[in-house]
C-alpha cells in the first residue's frame, strides 16, 4: 500500500506550494492520503492489527514561516512514541518551506525519527524546497528549465524511486561483505568495544574488513573542479591521494554493508570520519549507483548526550547525499565515558544482538 502522509497543510503561514508538484508526482500512482494524526496512528500502530505490508510512505512536510508545522510535531511525537510503529515500511521525504532556513532540518528529523521506529529509506529520499527555490538552481540550469518545474521533476522522480525501490540486493554467497570503519584507539574507545560485540556476533556468517583512518592523515576535501574530480574517480582515485585511497575506496567498493563507528566530538562526527565522508566525492561521480545498492549502519557513543545529533549527520551526509540505503533502526545509539564503562550498560547485549541481527539480515 502507498500512503502519503501530509503534514502542516493549512496551518498559518503556509501556501501549500507543494501540493502542485504532488498533483503531478502522484499521477497514475493509487495511493491514500493521511493528513490526521487519528488516522495516522489507526493505520500505523505499535502493536495490534494492520494492514499487511510492506508500505510506501510519503512523508509530506509543509512547513510555515519559521520552520513550524503542528502537524509534522504531532507525527514526529507519535513515532517517537511508538519506536517500532513503522516496521516493514519504506518511505521518502518531502519538505517544503517558506524561508531559507528550516527544509534540511526537518527533512533529517523525519529520516531519523522514522528509521528509528522501522522504516527503511532508499539513497537520496529527500527532496527539499527552500520559500525562494533558490537550491533548485543548478538543477534548473542543467535541465533548462525554470526552478518551479526543476522541483516538480525531483518529486516526481522521489515518488517513482520510492514505488520501485525494494531494498538491498542479496549478498553474494548468502554472505554479507562488511567493511567497518573507524579513527579510534582500541585502548580507550568505547564505541570499539561495542564494535567489538558486534563484530562476534557477526562472525563466522560475514566477510569482515576493518578500516582504521588512524593509519594515516586523511586530508579533507578542498573541493577540486567537477571535471578533475570526475577524472580521478574514474581511476578509483583522489588527487589527494593517502588511506582514502589506499584502504577507503577499496573497502567501499568490495563491500555491500558499510558499518560507521562514530563516536560523539563535540556533537559531531570526528574530523577524520567527516574527511572520510567528503572524500568519497569523487568515488561517487563515478560509482553512484552502486552506491544506491549498498547499506549503511552507525554504532555512535557518547560520553553525555547528543548521539541523535551524530546519527543525523550520517544519515545526511551518506544516505541523503550519497546515496546509500538506509535499513531499519541503522544506528545502535550508547553513552558511555570512562573506557570500558560501556559494559555497564543495562540490556547492552540483547541491543547489541538486535543490531547484529540487523547488519546480518
Amino acid at each position: 500500500m502507498f500512503y502519503v502522509i501530509k503534514m502542516g497543510w493549512h496551518e498559518e503561514g503556509t501556501t501549500c506550494r507543494v501540493d502542485g508538484a504532488l498533483k503531478r508526482a502522484l499521477a497514475g500512482h493509487p495511493h491514500v492520503v493521511v493528513d490526521r494524526l487519528s488516522d495516522f496512528a489507526r493505520l500505523f500502530p505499535e502493536t495490534g492489527p494492520r494492514e499487511p505490508g510492506p508500505h510506501k510512505l510519503l512523508f509530506a512536510v509543509n512547513l510555515g514561516v519559521g520552520g513550524m508545522s503542528l502537524g509534522f510535531a504531532r507525527i514526529i511525537a507519535y513515532i517517537s512514541l511508538h519506536p517500532r510503529c513503522l516496521e516493514n515500511c519504506t518511505g521518502s521525504v518531502v519538505v517544503d518551506g517558506e524561508d531559507e532556513l528550516f527544509t534540511k532540518k526537518a527533512g533529517r528529523e523525519m529520516i531519523f525519527m522514522a528509521n528509528r521506529s522501522g522504516c527503511a529509506f532508499p539513497g537520496a529520499p529527500l527532496v527539499e524546497a527552500t520559500g525562494s527555490l533558490y537550491n533548485f538552481n543548478i538543477r534548473a540550469k542543467i535541465q533548462g528549465i525554470g526552478n518551479q518545474e526543476a522541483y516538480e521533476n525531483a518529486v516526481a522522480q522521489l515518488v517513482d524511486k520510492l514505488l520501485a525501490f525494494d531494498g538491498a540486493p542479496a549478498p553474494e554467497g548468502g554472505r554479507h561483505r562488511i567493511a567497518l570503519f573507524h579513527a579510534s584507539s582500541r585502548k580507550t574507545s568505547n564505541t570499539l568495544l561495542l564494535w567489538s560485540l558486534v563484530r562476534k556476533q557477526l562472525e563466522p556468517a560475514a566477510q569482515i574488513r576493518e578500516v582504521s583512518l588512524r593509519n594515516g592523515t586523511v586530508v579533507d576535501c578542498r573541493g577540486c573542479s567537477y571535471e578533475a574530480c570526475l577524472h580521478f574517480g574514474e581511476q578509483g582515485d583522489c588527487f589527494y591521494g593517502g588511506v582514502m585511497v589506499e584502504e577507503g575506496y577499496p573497502a567501499i567498493r568490495e563491500s555491500d554493508t558499510l558499518v560507521f563507528a562514530c563516536p560523539n566530538y563535540n556533537d559531531a562526527v570526528s574530523a577524520n570520519i567527516m574527511a572520510f565522508f567528503n572524500r568519497m566525492t569523487a568515488l561517487f561521480r563515478t560509482d553512484y549507483r552502486e552506491f544506491a545498492k549498498k547499506r549503511i549502519f552507525a554504532l555512535v557513543v557518547s560520553g553525555y548526550s547528543g548521539g541523535d545529533i551524530v546519527a543525523e549527520q550520517v544519515i545526511d551526509a551518506l544516505n541523503c547525499n550519497k546515496h546509500f540505503i538506509l535499513p531499519p533502526h541503522f544506528a545502535l545509539m550508547e553513552t558511555a565515558n570512562d573506557p570500558g564503562s560501556i559494559l555497564l550498560n543495562e540490556g547492552l547485549e540483547q541491543r547489541v544482538k538486535e543490531m547484529a541481527r540487523r547488519i546480518a539480515g
